[in-house]
């Protein structure tokens, strides 16, 4: 059965009351266990009243894997893939979204403790985020443009670790593993009631399981939040990161099965990416300042501006690019809570504005440095939009949501480097047309264990600067935005006073102008729209504890302790739709580079005495590699697990861990490069590795 039918007969549920309100609430009911709050669509309620898919992320889940990467924990959340195909070049997925990410992240939309992390261009560089400053991770999953602005693959909201009030505590930890990984952290922390101040510097390197393919990154986090009057809160986060890895390029089939760790080779007409000496370089720094105000009780003004600044590096195949941008921007929110016929009304409005100028050099590449200027271009990059939400709690425990904003986007390009050769038509410019995004969704709650959802969002995603400028010197000034449509219902739901947790989710996203990529002989990716695509799918998420005892004495914060199970799976049917005229007709094919099957599951073991253990698997189903369907990487399996003791004795805590990955040694690709000219589609992950490590802390 289609979703969109499926979402018609949620809205036609029986409307029951079980239980009776006699004031307005957020919440409806108590509930056995405490419930962490998500901040979903601003709303801040919790998830069981919360419509729309959101995967959470904890820290807990992100120590259970490695520290060097976030890839595996992020893999946990059902229809989200995070990917890695060169160490550190990650690409984020959600519901199929990679299509249009060669490299980077694209088409999703990324905010850092509420400051708005994607830049106005539309790129995310989200390999300057380091695992160890991640407390955090929310996923909303499809359009959600009505709240925050272009995108319809999803939002991820990162926020870093808060400090408890009466902390004081230093911390300093270090790991080693295979592929000369070598990975230390330092952490100075203090909260009171008042206020709170966070400190974090992380150092990674790493050989690299490929030829070329080695990795440095420092990052420096600070986080400060004070209550300066009973009204008001201010906060403020800095991150600066320097990062410089390797890229060693994509493999064809037969240069992949004879030796997954070789770097692209050169050929008779082009060097390879070691002579060329690939890397990608960049030092960045962003500053965030958050100043939250409440008149009273029903009314709350929350402001946040930004400063970033970012320098870039990148040699490859052909071209040497150095660029270097200035990015500000802001977002406001005002939110109001009242009773409407003795019923909770929450209204929010508000808008985000972000500019960004930046000035791109492209040159030859000679060997890793720059030669022959090929074109200087200066970009200059405004986007906004204002949005308004209502969310209103009808009879018979219904949560009605309403939403829309009101987008606008505009680039120019100056190609400066032609003002001599071409004075009157130097400039390039682009406004989008103005787009409205809404939303409406319906919530029912039957109980304190089980609520179902339905919604209806709309969303779109115009080029990124990167998409309109590819690096072959052109500017695709036909590229359209894509628009999408989704629908989508869920359900959520737990079994013995919170012991067993489920969530069951299916949608429909259906896009329209589809922006696919490909890759030129050169190793330049370029972009065009495709037309339509269907994207419907299930996703499931299951946890419980097998068994459970008390707390671990003396831990950090106290945690239970005994046998926990979890599980996540996704079915994806993606396919393309109706071609425009005069392009290659692919409708039914399945979609490039989605996967029909992904699964996620692990135990997670705790004793009182402090030692645990996380064993875990995931499986990928085979890969579509090109829009044709006619190659595909293999799908796998993959086995893995972390242990060790944590205590915590007087002011001392320790933490004493070792862990494996792919223990199979399986071979495969996890970011493949897709529609690549001469078939240069694999990027072989890692083999078997181990890592160890241990994190000591000091209370003061």
């Amino acid at each position: 059965m289609p979703v969109r039918y499926l979402l018609l007969l949620a809205l036609l549920l029986p409307q029951s009351r079980t239980f009776a309100q006699t004031q307005p609430t957020d919440t409806a009911r108590a509930v056995a266990l405490p419930e962490a709050t998500v901040t979903g669509y601003g709303q801040r309620l919790p998830l069981r009243r919360t419509a729309a898919a959101v995967g959470v992320l904890e820290a807990r889940t992100i120590e259970q894997f490695s520290p060097a990467a976030l890839t595996q924990a992020v893999n946990t959340l059902p229809g989200v893939r995070l990917e890695e195909r060169a160490t550190a070049s990650y690409r984020l997925s959600i519901r199929g979204s990679t299509l249009r990410s060669p490299f980077g992240v694209r088409n999703v939309k990324v905010y850092y403790n509420g400051i708005p992390y994607t830049e106005a261009s539309g790129s995310t560089p989200l390999n300057l985020l380091d695992p160890a400053i991640i407390g955090r991770l929310e996923v909303l999953k499809g359009p959600a443009g009505s709240v925050y602005g272009a995108g319809t693959g999803g939002v991820a909201l990162f926020g870093t670790p808060e400090v408890a009030a009466g902390t004081s505590r230093v911390a300093a930890g270090a790991t080693v593993g295979s592929y000369g990984l070598r990975r230390s952290t330092i952490i100075a922390e203090t909260g009171s009631a008042a206020s709170s101040v966070r400190a974090q510097y992380a150092h990674q390197e790493l050989d690299g399981y490929r030829v070329q393919s080695a990795l440095r990154r420092d990052v420096f986090a600070l986080d400060a939040r004070t209550v300066a009057s009973p009204k008001t809160t201010l906060a403020a986060h800095f991150l600066y990161t320097d990062i410089n890895y390797q890229l060693p390029g994509g493999l064809t089939r037969a240069q992949y099965a004879a030796d997954p760790r070789q770097a692209r080779p050169g050929t008779a007409t082009a060097p390879g990416t070691v002579a060329q000496q690939a890397f990608y370089a960049s030092r960045t720094g962003l500053l965030g300042l958050t100043h939250d105000y409440r008149f009273n009780e029903q009314l709350n003004l929350q402001t946040t501006l930004y400063g970033s600044g970012t320098a870039i590096r990148t040699p490859y195949l052909v071209d040497y690019e150095r660029n270097t941008a200035l990015g500000l921007g802001g977002r406001t929110a005002l939110s109001y809570r009242t009773a409407l016929a003795g019923r909770v009304l929450r209204l929010q409005g508000g808008g985000e504005w972000q500019g960004s100028f930046a000035s791109g050099r492209s040159y030859q590449n000679n060997a890793g440095t720059p030669g022959a200027l090929r074109y200087d271009d200066e970009i200059t990059t405004a986007t906004g939009f204002v949005f308004a939400q209502a969310d209103y709690a009808l009879p018979a425990d219904l949560l009605l949501t309403v939403a829309a904003s009101y987008n606008r986007l505009h680039y120019r390009i100056a190609r400066v480097s032609n003002v001599a050769t071409r004075p009157t038509d130097y400039r390039f410019s682009r406004d989008f047309r103005p787009e409205v995004s809404p939303r409406v969704a319906l919530l029912k709650e039957f109980s304190p264990i089980l609520s179902v959802y339905a919604s209806v969002s709309t969303g779109f995603s115009p080029p990124t600067i990167e998409e309109i400028r590819p690096s072959d010197a052109s500017l695709n000034g036909e590229l359209q935005a894509e628009r999408g449509t989704s629908y989508e219902v869920g359900a959520r739901g737990n079994f013995f006073t919170n012991r067993l947790v489920y969530e069951l989710t299916a949608f429909d996203l259906e896009l329209r102008q589809t922006v696919v990529s490909s890759t030129t002989d050169q190793g330049t990716v370029v972009f065009r729209n495709t037309g339509s695509t269907h994207q419907r799918g299930l996703e499931a998420a299951l946890s419980g504890w097998l068994w459970q005892a008390a707390p671990v004495p003396g831990a950090t914060p106290a945690a239970p302790t005994g046998l926990r199970v979890w599980a996540s799976y996704a079915y994806n049917n993606f396919h393309f739709g109706s071609y425009p005229s005069g392009g290659q007709d692919l409708s039914g094919n399945r979609l490039t580079g989605t996967t029909p099957h992904t699964l996620s599951a692990g135990l997670d073991f705790s004793h009182a005495t402090g030692f645990y253990l996380n064993p875990n698997l995931s499986h990928q189903a085979r890969v579509v590699l090109n829009d044709a369907n006619t190659e595909e990487a293999s799908g796998y399996w993959v086995f893995g697990a972390r242990g060790g003791w944590r205590r915590t004795r007087g002011r001392l805590e320790t933490n004493i861990y070792a862990g494996l990955d792919n223990a199979s040694n399986r071979k495969y690709s996890l970011g493949n490069d897709l529609n690549a000219f001469g078939g240069r589609y694999f990027q072989p992950a890692p083999g078997r590795s181990w890592y160890a490590g241990a994190q000591l802390g000091w209370r003061l």
